[in-house]
Order: C-alpha cells, then sequence, then structure tokens
C-alpha cells in the first residue's frame, strides 16, 4: 500500500493505492482530495495506472483514437482494459468520457456509490473553470454540501478529471446529483473552452491575484502553460452542469473552487450573494 500527500495553496491531491474506503473525504472539505494521477477506481482498491506508452501529440481526440489514447495507460500488470477484463468491467469500446469536475473523481465517494470499475484521468481545462453551485445537497450533513459546476473564464487554466464511464455509470452519476429531483443536472457538451490530456500532476492554476476584473468580465492574461497531452473532442466529451440555480455569483464574479475551498465558501459567501443563470455563463452545444 501507498500514500502521498501534495497539498499547495490552491489545491489538495492525494495518491493512495489500497481500498477506497481509506482514501480521505469528509463533507466540509469535499470534493478534496483528488487524485494527482490516473488511476483505475475499483470498490476494492485504487490502482495507480503508473505506466504511460502511448505518443505525445497535439491533434485532436476522438473516436477510436480518443480510447486509443486512453487505452495506453496501464500498470506493470496490465495495460487499461486488461486490468478492466481482471475485474469482469466492461472495456473501453463500451465507454465514453464524462467530465468529473467535482467529488465524482474522489474514490471514496464513487465506493459509497456503488460505482463500478472506472479509470479516472487527469485533465487541463482550458478557458472554463470549477465553480460551487448556487445549492445544497443535504444528504451527507446538514445543512448540506456544495457541488462543482462550470463557468467561463477566458485564458484560465486548471486541472479536473475525465471519467471513461460505461452506459449504466453514467446513468448513476446522473441519478445521484439529481437526488430525486428530476433535471437539476443535465448532460451536455461543451460549446467553448478546452479540455486536454495533462501528465503534469504539479501543474497550479492562476491565482487570485492573476485574475483581472473590468466590472463585466474576468479573465487571465498570463501565458498558459505548454501542453502536455493533447485536446478531447468536445462532441466526444459529456459534461454534467447544475442547471437549477446555475452557480454562485459574487457581485458579478465567481466563487472558483481552487481559490476557495467548501468550507471557505459555505461559511464567507454563500446566501449572500445571488446565482448565475448556468445558460449565461457557459456555451453549449
Amino acid at each position: 500500500m501507498k500514500a502521498r500527500f501534495m497539498y499547495g495553496p490552491w489545491t489538495a491531491t492525494f495518491m493512495h493505492e489500497g481500498s477506497p474506503r481509506q482514501w480521505p473525504y469528509a463533507s466540509n472539505n469535499s470534493p478534496l482530495p483528488l487524485p494527482e494521477h490516473p488511476v483505475l477506481f475499483t470498490k476494492e482498491a485504487v490502482l495507480w495506472l503508473d505506466q504511460f506508452t502511448g505518443a505525445m501529440t497535439e491533434n485532436l481526440l476522438e473516436g477510436e483514437a480518443l480510447k486509443a489514447y486512453v487505452g495506453s495507460y496501464g500498470t506493470g500488470d496490465g495495460t487499461l482494459d486488461e486490468l478492466l477484463e481482471q475485474v469482469g468491467a466492461p472495456p473501453l469500446s463500451e465507454r465514453r468520457p464524462i467530465l468529473l469536475q467535482g467529488e465524482l473523481a474522489n474514490p471514496y465517494r464513487l465506493q459509497e456509490m456503488n460505482m463500478g470499475p472506472l479509470p479516472l484521468i487527469p485533465v487541463r481545462l482550458e478557458g472554463i473553470c470549477r465553480t460551487w453551485a448556487d445549492g445544497l445537497d443535504p444528504r451527507d450533513a446538514y445543512p448540506g454540501i456544495h457541488h462543482v459546476t462550470l463557468a467561463r473564464t477566458p485564458g484560465w487554466w486548471e486541472t479536473s478529471h475525465v471519467g471513461m464511464a460505461s452506459k449504466d455509470q453514467l446513468k448513476r452519476i446522473r441519478e445521484w446529483l439529481d437526488n430525486g429531483v428530476r433535471s437539476t443536472w443535465r448532460p451536455v457538451k461543451l460549446g467553448e473552452g478546452t479540455v486536454r490530456f495533462e501528465h503534469n500532476p504539479t501543474l497550479q492554476p492562476p491565482s487570485t491575484l492573476d485574475v483581472e476584473w473590468d466590472g463585466t468580465t474576468e479573465r487571465v492574461s498570463l501565458p498558459m502553460p505548454e501542453p502536455t497531452g493533447p485536446p478531447l473532442s468536445l462532441d466526444e466529451l459529456l459534461v454534467v452542469v447544475h442547471t437549477r440555480q446555475g452557480c454562485y455569483n459574487h457581485r458579478g464574479r465567481l466563487s472558483r473552487c481552487v481559490h476557495m475551498h467548501q468550507r471557505a465558501f459555505h461559511e464567507g459567501l454563500f446566501r449572500k450573494g445571488s446565482s448565475h443563470r448556468w445558460d449565461d455563463i457557459l456555451t453549449l452545444r
């Protein structure tokens, strides 16, 4: 069993090989910590996919090329598809990528949901950011936790995760987020931004001081770090966004998850502002 921590000023990631029940998770710190490396989640273990045999390319990945790239991850015991076969799970050919921007990339949460084997691959978001949904989920603790949704920020970058999910897993993810209230969360395709595979586990996002505000629009003008992986076709990528209240509106500005963690957001900002409508903060297809 191995464990490694990496805590920085804007993020908290953790690497643990063993039972997902031993992965740290607390509702007042959701969704952290998240995997810093690609992993295969199973209910029995979190397997670090510490080998990658794919070629570095800048070509847009879609269809078979996308699944072949993901299939290049593996361990000393086999490729990702071989590992999925060993645990009796559907192969990559029967899966599609879904952006898991919040706690659904946390192995402890996945085992609580009784999720089957699910590959989790780090990606970089460009031009879109993770921000707090303007609502509460009371299942874990009173008064509840805030889930993570998406909003545009030109010039922005940060890391997130893509899950390669089966059809049944896609349905389970949406039903779990909706929590019995249909259409609270909507599966969509992004109409802006870039999502690319990320191979640098130490990548840091811009700081709060790097986000410029002209009274209407927030943006980042810093040069973006050099890519370490290819972009995914947005036609292939499923994204689930909060459509009932959208995201929190702090006097016109966003509250980004990497700058303000769950408890600080809830105690310091929530209910002191309003909400951005989801279709005002993100262009969808």
